[in-house]
C-alpha cells in the first residue's frame, strides 16, 4: 500500500487554524538551565507571576488523601468546587462554572459560544495574548486597540472599534502585564453602549487593593468576570479556573465544555486551598508589601522605571537597554524574568518581573545594578 502524503490531510485543516499565531508562554527552569548551562535547583523563576509560597499545606494533604481515589471520575460539572465558590465569591451555584486547564478553558468555551467566522472581538493591547488567539482559531477577528500612554483603557478607543461583527470585548484587570486595573464606571459603559460580551479577566484580583469588579454581574446580563486558582492560591500546576456569569451564559458554557474537566485532585485541591484563608492572606500580604518595596527600590537605586502595579507582578522599561539584554542579563544571575516583547503596543525595552520573598527581591536589585554595568 502507498503511503499518502501529509499534504493530503494538510489540507484537511481549516484556513482559520493556519493564521493563528502561537502563544509564547515564559521559560521553564530546565529550559533556562539547559540554554545556560545553570544548576536548576539555583535558578530563581520570575517570569510566570507563580506564588513563591506555594500551596496550603491544606492543599498538599487533600491531594494526597484524594490520590487512592484517582481511578474514579470526577463530578460531571465541578459541583463540590462550584458550591465552594459560592461562599467564596458570594454567588449562587448556577452563576459558577468551573473548569480545566486553566482559565484558558474558559476562554476556549467562552469564544466558541459567541464567536464564528469574520466575527470580531476586540483586544485591548498590550494584555495576555490568549484571547486573541482562542478566537482566531475558530475563524474569528481580533480587533486590537492601543491602551493609553499609562496603559489605563482607552473607551472612546474601544467604542469607536465596535461593529455589528463585535461579540467579545476582552478585559483584564488587573491587565497582564501592565499590573493596572480598569475602573468600574468605563466597564459600565462599554455594557451599557454595546451588545457585545464583556469578559473581564481577573486572574490577578486577589493581590489589587482597588478589589473586584464581579458585582456588575448583578448588573449586567453581558458582563462574565474570568478567575484562577493558579496565582494567589499557588495551584498552577493544577490548572483550573471558574466564570462568575449571568446565569444564561453559565448554562450555556457547561454544555459546550467537556464533561469531568476538573480532575478529582484538581477539585480536592482548589476546595482545601479555599478553605485556607491564612495561607490566602500571607500570600497576598507578602505580594502586596514586597511590591511596594520593590517598586521602590528600582526607581531609587537604579537608572530604570518601575511602574506600579496591582498583581503580583511589575514591569520595568530598562531603556536605554533592549528587554531581551536584560532578560539575558539577569539569567546570568540566575534570574528568570519575562521579556514584554511578545505582547502587542509595549516596545522592546520592558521586562516584566514576578514578586518574590524580601531575599529573592534583594537579587532582583542586584541583578538590575549588575544590567546598568554591563556594556
Amino acid at each position: 500500500m502507498t503511503k499518502k502524503s501529509k499534504e493530503i490531510y494538510a489540507s484537511l485543516l481549516k484556513d482559520s487554524v493556519l493564521n493563528v499565531p502561537e502563544y509564547v508562554p515564559g521559560k521553564t527552569t530546565s529550559q533556562i538551565a539547559a540554554a545556560y548551562g545553570l544548576d536548576p535547583n539555583t535558578i530563581i523563576k520570575l517570569n510566570s507571576n507563580e506564588n513563591p509560597l506555594g500551596p496550603s499545606k491544606k492543599v498538599i494533604e487533600a491531594i494526597q488523601k484524594e490520590a487512592e481515589n484517582a481511578s474514579l471520575y470526577p463530578t460531571a460539572d465541578a459541583s463540590n468546587l462550584r458550591r465552594a465558590l459560592t461562599e467564596y465569591t458570594g454567588f449562587p451555584i448556577e452563576n459558577i462554572v468551573a473548569s480545566g486547564p486553566g482559565m484558558d478553558s474558559l476562554i476556549d468555551a467562552l469564544n466558541k459560544l459567541f464567536v464564528g467566522s469574520g466575527d470580531e472581538v476586540i483586544v485591548p493591547v498590550p494584555t495576555f495574548t490568549y484571547y486573541g488567539i482562542s478566537a482566531a482559531g475558530l475563524g474569528g477577528v481580533p480587533v486590537h486597540v492601543n491602551l493609553n500612554p499609562d496603559y489605563s483603557l482607552n473607551v472612546d478607543a474601544v467604542l469607536k472599534a465596535v461593529t455589528n461583527k463585535t461579540k467579545i470585548i476582552w478585559l483584564c484587570s488587573p491587565n497582564n502585564p501592565t499590573g493596572n486595573v480598569i475602573a468600574a464606571k468605563d466597564v459600565r459603559k462599554l455594557a451599557e453602549k454595546t451588545n457585545a460580551i464583556i469578559f473581564i479577566d481577573e486572574a490577578y484580583v486577589e493581590f489589587s487593593e482597588a478589589g473586584s469588579l464581579s458585582a456588575l454581574v448583578n448588573e449586567f446580563e453581558n458582563i462574565v468576570i474570568g478567575r484562577t486558582f493558579s496565582k494567589a492560591f499557588g495551584l498552577a500546576g493544577m490548572r483550573l479556573g471558574y466564570v462568575i456569569a449571568p446565569v444564561w451564559i453559565a448554562s450555556a458554557l457547561l454544555r459546550v465544555l467537556p464533561p469531568f474537566a476538573v480532575s478529582i485532585l484538581a477539585e480536592a485541591a482548589a476546595v482545601a486551598a479555599l478553605g485556607d484563608q491564612e495561607s490566602l492572606n500571607a500570600a497576598i500580604e507578602m505580594v502586596q508589601s514586597e511590591r511596594k518595596k520593590l517598586i521602590a527600590s528600582i526607581n531609587e537605586k537604579t537608572p530604570y522605571k518601575a511602574y506600579s502595579s496591582e498583581g503580583n507582578f511589575i514591569i520595568a522599561d530598562v531603556s536605554p537597554k533592549t528587554s531581551q539584554e536584560a532578560v539575558d542579563a539577569f539569567l546570568r544571575k540566575g534570574i528568570i524574568i519575562r521579556s514584554c516583547d511578545s505582547f502587542q503596543n509595549i516596545g522592546k525595552n520592558t521586562v516584566r518581573i514576578t514578586i518574590g520573598t524580601p531575599e529573592v527581591n534583594e537579587k532582583v536589585i542586584e541583578a538590575f545594578e549588575f544590567l546598568k554595568n554591563e556594556e
